[in-house]
């Protein structure tokens, strides 16, 4: 038997079988799913590990998703928007492409984020969140270079990467108490 670890933490125990000289077989054994400190994913509601429609968290993780794919939507459809509020001029040819591109990141990060807290541990969805941090401060590192952005787009994407961050924290219980704790 060995433990092999998944990107997020998920365990699961495998058990090799030799099928011949110098190869193996992989099977998992069994249907038990287990979290980094071994807690079983199974039961991961009843402890409190998952969002649930109680859970203020689940809302707003899930208004965020819906923010995202507003903003996807929105660059992808209506690029020169898109720049007006990314605070970038509007690009002419492979530019407006670029702009799309953008869009078609924050619908990523939407349906990652919807999809997570609606199947996976608040852990999980943390995760997620806490590298997404990556997208503003890149963001913000792109304008600020640029030197086109107002005052209020420059805010714009501090504002985002505050509120990721903060709902991160408030996921792992380690953030302002912004709601009733499960």
């Amino acid at each position: 038997m060995a433990r092999w670890v998944s990107i997020l933490g998920v365990w699961s125990d495998l058990d090799r079988h030799a099928i011949g000289t110098g190869s193996t077989q992989v099977k998992a054994a069994g249907p038990s799913v287990c979290h980094a400190d071994g807690m079983d994913l199974r039961n991961a509601a009843a402890r409190g590990d998952r969002l649930t429609v109680s859970d203020p968290r689940l809302w707003i993780v899930l208004a965020l998703a819906l923010i995202f794919v507003g903003l996807g939507i929105l660059f992808l459809a209506a690029p020169s928007l898109g720049a007006l509020i990314y605070g970038v001029p509007e690009p002419d040819g492979i530019g407006r492409t670029l702009l799309r591109a953008i869009g078609a990141r924050d619908a990523a990060l939407a349906l990652h984020l919807a999809g997570l807290s609606l199947v996976s541990t608040r852990r999980a969805v943390a995760i997620v969140l806490a590298g997404s941090l990556v997208i503003p401060a890149c963001d913000l590192a792109l304008i600020l270079s640029a030197g086109t952005a107002a005052w209020w787009q420059v805010a714009l994407h501090g504002m985002s990467a505050g509120v990721l961050a903060l709902v991160a924290l408030w996921l792992t219980g380690r953030g302002p108490p912004l709601g009733p704790r499960c």
